[in-house]
């Protein structure tokens, strides 16, 4: 039977800009997407620790090692600027899965790759 598994996590992401008139997605370096293993497309769901907002959107590249976490399009008006939030993806398997859980401080640097 196959069940559903958290496979990528990004705790307390600092959101460095919210860009309503893009087309929608999350920006995510591509750094912390390797870390994470998260690919360009991948479906995320992005939780607000800062307003308890939840939503699902899709992952496109930023520049590797910048820091720079967006939120775009129709989410902007959710989470916004400066909120920290949690970034989670999903796989499907018959077997437990051993997630990337990647604790980041106020500059979306990884300070621990233990997190639970």
């Amino acid at each position: 039977m196959l069940r559903t598994l958290l496979k990528s996590k990004l705790h307390r992401a600092a959101i460095t800009d919210a860009n309503i008139a893009y087309e929608g997605s999350i920006t995510i370096p591509t750094d912390l997407m390797e870390k994470a293993d998260l690919w360009n497309g991948e479906k995320v769901l992005v939780t607000s620790i800062t307003n308890g907002a939840r939503l699902e959107t899709y992952v496109i590249p930023g520049p590797s090692g910048s820091g720079q976490i967006v939120v775009n399009g129709a989410a902007a008006h959710l989470i916004n600027t400066g909120h920290r939030v949690t970034i989670m993806a999903w796989g499907e398997s018959e077997n437990p899965i051993i997630p990337k859980r990647l604790l980041l401080n106020e500059r979306n640097e990884v300070v621990n790759d233990t997190v639970l």
